[in-house]
């Protein structure tokens, strides 16, 4: 107990969120824009977060939604590759993350991914929206009810 409580002292604060509403339809879209890394030129990794309904249940436990990275590439080809995928119980625990072995695909307008990539491609056009996985969920189900 006293080491747990020292080890929470001690490690840094964690970066709050940047969350940017991308959209919705079965789900409310966010990219983390504090999670946007570059990799290689013109492109990067991004965590993108899916809110869901507020019934939303499985397996008797019920959820927020969850989380993916996404690889993507501002290039005139927009790649984008989902990497996994982890499901976040309702009050924030975050379930093993599954991998994704579907190939790339080019993000299309209109479309979730394209959202992201034009997100991730160009931060700071956004307002932020959340800065707590709360808040986004908040949000986020406020825009599914509409």
């Amino acid at each position: 107990m006293i080491l747990t409580a020292l080890a929470l002292l001690l490690s840094p604060p964690a970066e709050p969120h940047r969350f940017v509403y991308l959209g919705s339809g079965r789900y409310a879209q966010y990219a983390d824009l504090a999670s946007l890394t570059a990799e290689g030129p013109g492109g990067g990794r991004i965590r993108v977060f899916q809110v869901v309904e507020p019934d939303f249940r499985a397996a008797g436990a019920a959820y927020w939604g969850g989380w993916s990275w996404w690889r993507f590439d501002c290039g005139a080809d927009g790649l984008v590759d989902r990497l996994d995928f982890a499901s976040v119980r309702e009050g924030g625990a975050e379930g093993p993350a599954t991998p994704d072995d579907a190939p790339p695909f080019t993000a299309v307008e209109g479309g979730d991914a394209f959202e992201m990539v034009v997100a991730a491609c160009n931060p700071d056009d956004y307002d932020i929206d959340a800065t707590t996985l709360e808040e986004a969920v908040r949000h986020g189900r406020e825009q599914l009810a509409l």
